[in-house]
Formats: C-alpha cells, sequence, structure tokens
C-alpha cells in the first residue's frame, strides 16, 4: 500500500503566497526527479522514489531532508534569556552553551502559537520556527521582546536534516568532531571553509542531525552527503510518515492556538522552576491543567483494516463523538494505519475502544501509547 502525494501535499494549513518561492536547491530536487509541490508558501519536494521507499530508507539507512523553509533566528542582547522567558515556557537561563531545549511560544491564554528549538550559542539563542509560521512568529517576537534585544533572522542560510541509523558515521566522514554530538547537543563546525551550525536532532524519531548552512554552499554539501552510499534524498511525505510514527506533533493540525501544553502532552517542556514561578503567558491557566488534568489528551490511534483516517474524522465512543483526528496516516513501519486524535480524557486510557468516522466509514480503532514506532535518538 503507498500513500497519496495529494494528502501529504496537504499537511501544512498555511494560505500559500499566488506564486510559491522556490528555496535554494529547488534546482538541485528537480534534477532528481522530485515531484514538486506547494508547501508553506515554497515549492518544496513531496517525494523522489515514493514515499513509502524513501520511509523505510530513513528507518534503515540515512534520509537527506530539506527544510529550508523553516525560520532560523538568533535573539541576541543582555538581558536576552529572561526576555525569551517572557514569551517561553521553558527554562532559558539556565541552558548551557551548546544545549538544545524544545519549547512553545504561547499567546497569552496559554494557547501554542508554534512550537520551536532552542539553542544557547552563549551570548545568543539560536531558534528553529515552523516555516507555516515564521513570519508570524518574526512578528510576534518583534513586538513582544523588549527594544534592547536584538532579532535577526538569519534568511541567508538553508537547513538540511540527516536522519537514520546511518547519519552518524556519514557525517563522520565529512566534519568528524560533528559526530561526537549526543542528542539535543549542538555547535559550529568547518567543512571546507564553510561554517556550519550543527545539531544532533531531527523529527523522525532516528538519531540524526540538522545542519544549518549558507544557501551559496547547500547544493555542495547536498552533493557531498548524498555521494555516500547510504544517504538518498527524501520529500516532505515520508519526512509527515516518519514524524507520524515517531508521535511528534505537527503545527498547524495537532497544535494550534485552540490547544495548550498539557493537553497537547507537552508538559515536559514547562521546567519545574518555570511551573512554580510562572512569569510565561497563559501561566495560571496552564498550572490549574497540570495540577488538575485536562479535558482532553492527544493520543495514539492504531487502526484496524487498511483503511487510514485523516485529519477531522470524528472519535466516537457508543455513538457518540469524544474528539477528533489530527493526522492521520499509513504507517510503513507497522503495516497498518495510524493517527493522532484528541479526545475526552476519559477515554483516552491506553486500551480504548474507539471507533472513527472517516468520510462516512466507520473503523475501528484501539488507543496506544505514543511513539507508536521506538525513538532511536543517540543519548
Amino acid at each position: 500500500m503507498n500513500a497519496d502525494p495529494n494528502e501529504i501535499a496537504d499537511i501544512d494549513n498555511t494560505e500559500a503566497p499566488a506564486e510559491p518561492l522556490s528555496l535554494p536547491l529547488d534546482a538541485w530536487h528537480r534534477a532528481r526527479g522530485a515531484r514538486m509541490v506547494e508547501f508553506a508558501g515554497y515549492w518544496m519536494p513531496v517525494q523522489y522514489e515514493g514515499i513509502i521507499t524513501e520511509h523505510l530508507w530513513t528507518r534503515e539507512s540515512a534520509g537527506l531532508f530539506d527544510v529550508s523553509h523553516m525560520g532560523q533566528l538568533t535573539v541576541s542582547g543582555e538581558g536576552a534569556a529572561a526576555a525569551l522567558e517572557a514569551l517561553l515556557p521553558g527554562d532559558i537561563t539556565a541552558l548551557k552553551p551548546g544545549r538544545v531545549r524544545y519549547s512553545l511560544l504561547l499567546a497569552e491564554d496559554g494557547g501554542i502559537l508554534d512550537d520551536l528549538m532552542v539553542t544557547s550559542r552563549g551570548d545568543s539563542f539560536y531558534l528553529v520556527v515552523n516555516g507555516a509560521t515564521k513570519w508570524d512568529d518574526i512578528a510576534h517576537l518583534r513586538e513582544h521582546l523588549p527594544d534592547e534585544i536584538t532579532l535577526t533572522h538569519l534568511d541567508e542560510l538553508g537547513l538540511l536534516a540527516l536522519q537514520g541509523p546511518k547519519a552518524a558515521e556519514v557525517l563522520a566522514r565529512l566534519v568528524p568532531d560533528a559526530a561526537g554530538l549526543t542528542f539535543m547537543q549542538s555547535g559550529l563546525f568547518d567543512w571546507n571553509g564553510v561554517e556550519l551550525g550543527i545539531s544532533r536532532s531531527g523529527y523522525t524519531g532516528e538519531d540524526g542531525f540538522e545542519i544549518s548552512v549558507p544557501a551559496t554552499a547547500i547544493a555542495a554539501l547536498a552533493d557531498a552527503l548524498c555521494e555516500q552510499s547510504e544517504v538518498k534524498p527524501i520529500g516532505l511525505g515520508a519526512r509527515d510518515s516518519l514524524r507520524l510514527e515517531a508521535g511528534l506533533p505537527l503545527y498547524g493540525h495537532d497544535l494550534s492556538e485552540e490547544t495548550e501544553p498539557v493537553s497537547a502532552g507537552l508538559g515536559f517542556a514547562i521546567s519545574k522552576r518555570r511551573r512554580e514561578q510562572g512569569g510565561f503567558p497563559g501561566a495560571e491557566r496552564i498550572g490549574k491543567l497540570l495540577a488538575e488534568g485536562a479535558p482532553a489528551s492527544r493520543v495514539g490511534l492504531a487502526l484496524e483494516g487498511r483503511m487510514a483516517a485523516r485529519e477531522g474524522a470524528l472519535v466516537l465512543a457508543d455513538g457518540r463523538e469524544v474528539g477528533r483526528v489530527t493526522s492521520g496516516g499509513f504507517s510503513p513501519s507497522l503495516n497498518h494505519p495510524i493517527a493522532m486524535a484528541y479526545v475526552e480524557t476519559a477515554h483516552a486510557a491506553p486500551g480504548t475502544r474507539l471507533e472513527l468516522d472517516n468520510r462516512g466509514r466507520r473503523l475501528a480503532a484501539t488507543v496506544v501509547t505514543m511513539p507508536f514506532v521506538p525513538h532511536r535518538y543517540h543519548r
């Protein structure tokens, strides 16, 4: 069974501009036979050989993803950590140089404006935000950061992700020192006179690296990586099925301003100190939910049969609507459909039997613990 790239292509709900923009590797993708689609306002590759093939290659070897649509920012100036803590619930002041932390940009009521990665570079903080929300994120940060804090959009940089169990041995040939990083560590490294910002992180559940590279050098780096026999270019379709198997939420689908961290299962992003001291948007509401529990919970669902449930499918218990699917698709690793949904917490326990109304067809589903496929991060 193969995934439908037309359905993968709409995994971002941002309205694209009338004329999609081209990323630095646009010609590189087209020369390799990529099927290009509009995504977050850019032309991007949805697949090369096929979604299932690319998905399984990444799980078994190493896949190269172009994620240059993501926003790369720096926040600098005296008091930058405290300024970020006024907008994010993470413990930014305690983040040591070279460490990466997952965090959330929150609205005043605690709703999630975006999820992002924050890296301490000692004298500044490097942020990677979602491509679909980067312009809104930049506007929000500029509005709410103090005047003495500098926000810089690093639009001269591209971003590659090398993911899979053979990623480290591949990168060790090109940038030997970077292969010594552990999960959620980052550093600046030289590659043939080009400065690369490399973190051991990713969006597939596999071991891997994200590589920030000047746009002028990104094609040369992509060539050097794909010259390694273990590496193939991978499109958006497999990126989506991989992250779904890993139980990782996608902003605009599993996360939105209408969801808050507790029901989304992201309470781990709120440090103990921040829970106790507050001082971030929505702290009172979120603190109450942490103490008392949220009325709804993001859960994983394993489906029977071969039909995948898509976003918006109703979740039913004894014929009554108790939630909705936010992401769904066929799992190439497990060989059956899986989904994420928000359901009433009373129906969120693993093993709970539910039904999905998928475009008028009833599908049997069971709540399961996420991730669907175990993470293999290098800790």
